[in-house]
């Protein structure tokens, strides 16, 4: 079963993160607009508690009752929610304000002097905050009171003040995190456009409408698109080899069967020229069966093969073969010297190299293998073979590279060798170059992943 979109998991990722950003965000501005909310509270009934003190006058009857017009409008008005009463010890009197008409509150006991009391009860269903002070009064004649002042204010507008505001501040936070989840699910659709194409891209290659995924890709996607097409170019290559593997080899053979159907029917059979020939096919058969089974192309992921050791290989094996000739191959490979592909496609194009030099030295041949700085990824390892032998005249050189042409048709052979190294280095996108060396002979270098 195909799991979520990448665009869902993105997504999904980051709303989470975002939903408790939010919430935490939500939870401390409640909290500091709660905490505002209370000392607005506590404000209130501090500035009430001092303007209810100092419009407090005794009167004749020793009594203290304060003065309407320097108290608070609301003190007048039944059920306003704000509340005061002064309570007299000493002569048990008392006077309420005329806001407390009907609700029946309740200021709590008598302080004594100097003390202070903040309580909170419910009435009607609301709570009302209390502060409540004991103030030792003196009267005009200098007769000690001891007053108990209270006031009292209603929670109710605080409260709806912070409805309101949660109200607003989730109704803002939703809005908010509802937009900025939009304008990530499009950013993400644009962002994600690259890997949308790519994929629809991949179909298209399966589906035969296209050769290879197009170019253009941002950075990070850019690399897997270029492996991708590197990968069909050698599945192609590959189907194309396996072809041109069949066409060689029937064409290969045709001559042979000639010439062994014309000693069959002679008069007098010649068993010699018929084994040559069938030793003639055999070695075609098991050049092009070798020839078939190379990778023919970069293989991501793979490992690096060393040059050092197929190099060393090969010399001791040409060595033997060419037994009869004073030869010396020297060898000289830098120990970073790596190739980024097919060790069996290595030994190939490296035998065909120094075998072809060993045929045409006079009696030296030299290989050199480095790896070269500030150059792309394809041609970065730089083989070299050269020899001391009579080299490729210019007019040659090209023609040279071509299937089952030789520099000089006396010299037996196929003239296949270098039309393999050719293949074999178009194949992993490098170069070949093919001059005359400082020694005398030919020079042909080589570029490589």
């Amino acid at each position: 079963m195909a799991g979520h979109s990448l665009s869902r998991r993105l997504l999904i990722s980051i709303s989470i993160p975002l939903v408790v950003f939010f919430g935490v965000t939500i939870a401390v501005l409640d909290g500091s607009f709660r905490d505002l909310s209370e000392r607005s509270l506590q404000a209130l009934l501090d500035a009430q508690m001092m303007a209810l003190i100092a419009a407090a006058d005794p009167e004749p009857d020793g009594s203290v009752i304060p003065q309407p017009r320097s108290l608070e409008s609301r003190l007048s008005n039944p059920g306003s929610g704000l509340y005061a009463q002064i309570r007299d010890t000493g002569l048990d009197t008392t006077w309420r304000s005329k806001s407390t008409a009907g609700t029946f509150i309740d200021f709590g006991p008598e302080l004594p002097a100097g003390a202070r009391r903040d309580t909170r009860i419910v009435l009607h269903g609301r709570e009302v905050a209390i502060e409540s002070r004991g103030i030792a009064f003196e009267d005009e004649e200098r007769r000690a009171h001891n007053l108990t002042f209270s006031v009292a204010a209603s929670l109710a507008p605080y409260e709806a003040q912070l409805w309101n505001f949660r109200k607003r501040l989730f109704g803002w936070f939703l809005g908010l995190t509802v937009l900025l989840l939009a304008a990530l699910a499009g950013l993400l659709r644009w962002v994600l456009t690259p890997v949308r194409r790519m994929e629809r891209e991949i179909h298209e290659v399966e589906e035969g409408a296209l050769q290879a995924l197009g170019e253009s890709y941002p950075r990070e996607l850019a690399g897997v698109a270029h492996n991708l097409n590197t990968l069909l170019s050698g599945e192609r290559r590959r189907v194309a080899r396996y072809r041109d593997t069949l066409g060689n080899l029937a064409h290969s053979l045709k001559t042979p069967l000639a010439v062994i159907r014309s000693a069959l029917w002679a008069a007098t059979p010649d068993p010699a020229a018929i084994g040559a020939e069938v030793d003639r096919m055999a070695s075609i058969v098991e050049h092009q069966l070798k020839r078939a089974a190379a990778s023919g192309g970069a293989l991501i992921g793979q490992a690096p093969v060393d040059v050092a050791p197929v190099a060393a290989e090969l010399r001791a094996a040409l060595m033997k073969v060419y037994a009869g000739k004073d030869l010396l191959i020297d060898l000289e490979i830098a120990p970073d010297a790596r190739f980024a592909g097919d060790r069996g496609d290595l030994m190939e194009l490296l035998g065909n190299l120094l075998d072809n030099a060993c045929k045409w030295c006079r009696s030296r041949v030299w290989l050199t293998a480095a790896m070269v700085s500030g150059t792309p990824s394809r041609e970065r390892l730089q083989l070299t073979v050269e020899d001391d032998g009579s080299g490729i005249s210019e007019g040659d050189r090209s023609r040279v590279l071509e299937r089952g042409t030789r520099a000089d048709e006396s010299v037996e052979g196929h003239g296949l060798g270098l039309a393999m190294v050719r293949d074999t280095v178009e194949l992993y996108g490098g170069r070949l170059a093919l001059d005359r060396s400082a020694q005398g002979g030919a020079r042909l270098t080589v570029l490589l992943p």
